[in-house]
């Protein structure tokens, strides 16, 4: 016949010194509105009674009972009846659960300087406390207990909250604290800040990210003039280093929906991006004042709208968005022969709607998978600047590699300008006009 509840918790008292918290965890799914500490108490208070009515019924076992719950429980209520001091060794804890206190005010003490709203508490137990847990539990078949982990970053939690008049959040915290038990070892892990908005590239020459030295890898030599880098500065330099300092974090990453080359014009609406902030100081960002900074270092040849908060989330729609999203570009064209105005909108009319066959480009290759990738020109529009020049107007599906398009990339894209008009065709200039993400 299985033990009761009281029973079970009496066995494991005579034999173990345990806490309130450590006996009340055994049986932490039993009831709700209550702690694990309170739950202990009830449970020692009642095995008292019982064991003082048997005294008063002349069983002298039961003083065995009340010396174990006085010495090894520090149940003082037992220590009165048998005229002892209460203990205080736990077994499991080693008196660990009476110093969450002490906890909780490590966690204030290291949160002091971050900005946050939310957090969340987690507990790394050492292996020895969880095995003398786990032990215990096997041995008396233990069916509705709950962890010390769970319960000590519960009870922390509560206090922390309280002192910081933060709210705990479980699923998306601004910041997660890491407290290492016995320790106290306390590990603050702010969680990213992310800003979206778009930015305007005005000057060719300019990268997205910045492009490391491929003779010194970022170290620093004759080749890059000890930059360590190819191009002197880069859209992602620009853009987030304002971000990086306005949070105070420790570093960046910037995520955009999709790149324009090297030597393009990024116009119009401007290029969708994300500033991703690795473990952020301050949350509430002054965003205006942000932009202005960045609009100012742009110097012109790079500038920001429209910076607003984030989230994950939105990176991946961002990247998802970049492969299907609706672009537009501007192309300088030069031809290897003359063409009249008749055969300029003929070529225009033979793109519209048309779904473009595109391996990757020969020049990026050493960087991206070789592939076949299906686009579509939703329009082409060109106008004539003389028999030998154009200029294009591409509206197509993002992804599309529009210099190859005009060059047919020695037959690797089909159909192109090049294959159409049967004779060789270059792009001189591009810019990007509008990039339609509806992010």
């Amino acid at each position: 016949m299985a033990m009761s509840l009281i029973e079970k918790a009496r066995s494991m008292l005579l034999k173990y010194p345990l806490c309130d918290s450590c006996l009340g965890r055994q049986f932490g799914g039993l009831g709700r509105g209550i702690t694990n500490r309170e739950r202990g108490f009830a449970l020692k208070l009642v095995i008292t009674m019982e064991a003082h009515m048997g005294l008063k019924r002349g069983e002298g076992s039961e003083e065995e009972v009340l010396r174990a719950l006085a010495a090894g429980g520090a149940h003082q209520p037992a220590a009165n009846l048998v005229g002892a001091e209460a203990g205080d060794v736990c077994h499991i804890c080693g008196g660990i659960m009476e110093r969450i206190g002490e906890y909780a005010a490590e966690v204030v003490r290291a949160l002091d300087g971050y900005e946050y709203r939310t957090f969340l508490i987690g507990v790394k137990v050492s292996g020895e406390l969880a095995e003398r847990e786990d032990a215990l539990k096997s041995e008396f078949g233990i069916e509705f207990g709950e962890s010390m982990k769970m319960e000590t970053s519960r009870e922390i939690g509560k206090l922390v909250s309280k002192a910081t008049g933060r709210e705990v959040e479980f699923s998306k915290p601004d910041v997660v604290v890491t407290v290492g038990i016995p320790g106290p070892v306390v590990e603050v892990s702010p969680m990213p800040l992310f800003v979206f908005g778009r930015y305007r590239k005005l000057a060719r020459g300019i990268p997205q990210s910045k492009w490391d030295c491929v003779h010194c890898r970022g170290k620093g030599c004759e080749v890059c003039h000890g930059t360590g880098k190819i191009y002197p500065i880069s859209v992602e330099e620009i853009v987030c280093g304002p971000i990086l300092r306005a949070a105070g974090g420790k570093e960046t990453k910037f995520h955009g929906a999709g790149r324009e080359d090297v030597d393009a014009i990024m116009s119009g609406n401007g290029r969708p991006f994300v500033g991703e902030v690795r473990e952020p100081k301050v949350r509430e960002l002054d965003l205006r004042a942000v932009e202005a900074e960045i609009n100012k270092g742009g110097n012109g040849m790079v500038e920001v709208v429209g910076l607003r908060l984030s989230d994950r989330r939105t990176v991946r729609r961002l990247k998802e968005g970049a492969k299907v999203a609706e672009k537009v570009y501007r192309a300088l064209v030069e031809l290897d022969r003359d063409i009249g105005e008749e055969e300029a909108r003929a070529l225009g009319k033979s793109f519209n709607g048309c779904v473009i066959n595109q391996l990757t480009p020969n020049r990026v290759l050493h960087r991206r998978a070789d592939r076949l990738r299906l686009k579509k020109v939703y329009e082409m529009s060109i106008k004539m600047i003389d028999p030998r020049h154009l200029e294009l107007v591409v509206r197509c599906q993002g992804g599309l590699y529009v210099k190859e398009l005009i060059s047919g990339d020695g037959g690797r894209t089909t159909p192109s300008v090049s294959e159409i008009l049967g004779c060789g065709a270059r792009c001189t200039e591009l810019d990007v006009i509008a990039v339609n993400e509806g992010v």
